[in-house]
């Protein structure tokens, strides 16, 4: 956005109904959209997106990083303000997750993060903040606080955060076939193959990324 143009604060029926889906589609997936993926889902052509997309950024309701493909952020949602503020709910931040630990052990625990109410509904929580940048192509930059609902089930192409042979990893999960694999979002990573003497354990499936200052 050009240096002391303020952002506009409303939308065209077109583009709130773009940006409701991609609050839809990252609430279902945990990552962001492709163009492609949104024109499917509204039955609009793939450059009608992007020029919306375009006019949204730079009116601040959404960030993009060039070349990225899932690296759309929403700035600010395509519902209207609330006469109630939504309520925050504090998630623990763990340091350290280790195996034998409960991973919301005290000694854990290293902070905090206040949530939306609406992201965190049923179960238990908690944060973690991203290292390295192998999972930049989902958005997850290094500093982000990736916020986690405790399970130890997924389903196939969810982000998690697993126990692999007692190391911690933030990973996309894949199976298929009789293989499973922790797949990385950024080309210059390899997936990595769990084999059958290997100890997998899923601590819980990314809801909600929040984006480091310096990010």
């Amino acid at each position: 956005m050009p240096p002391g143009r303020p952002p506009v604060s409303t939308l065209t029926d077109s583009q709130a109904r773009i940006l409701r889906e991609v609050e839809a589609f990252i609430r279902e997936h945990s990552y962001s959209p492709t163009t492609g993926e949104l024109a499917e889902r509204l039955g609009m052509a793939a450059q009608s997106v992007s020029e919306q997309l375009q006019r949204m950024e730079r009116n601040g309701y959404i960030q993009r990083q060039p070349r990225k493909v899932r690296s759309l952020i929403v700035l600010r949602s395509a519902e209207p303000p609330r006469e109630s503020v939504s309520r925050l709910v504090a998630v623990p931040i763990v340091g350290t997750v280790a195996a034998g630990y409960p991973v919301l052990a005290s000694e854990n625990i290293c902070g905090e993060v206040l949530v939306e109410e609406s992201v965190v509904r049923a179960g238990s929580y908690f944060a973690l903040q991203a290292s390295g940048r192998s999972m930049i192509d989902a958005g997850i930059q290094p500093g982000d606080i990736v916020i986690v609902r405790q399970q130890q089930l997924a389903e196939n192409r969810d982000i998690v955060v697993a126990l692999l042979n007692d190391e911690a990893t933030l990973k996309r999960l894949h199976y298929g076939d009789g293989v499973i694999e922790l797949r990385p979002e950024n080309s210059r990573f390899k997936p990595v193959v769990v084999g059958p003497d290997d100890d997998l354990r899923i601590l819980g499936k990314v809801v909600a990324i929040r984006r480091s200052a310096g990010t």
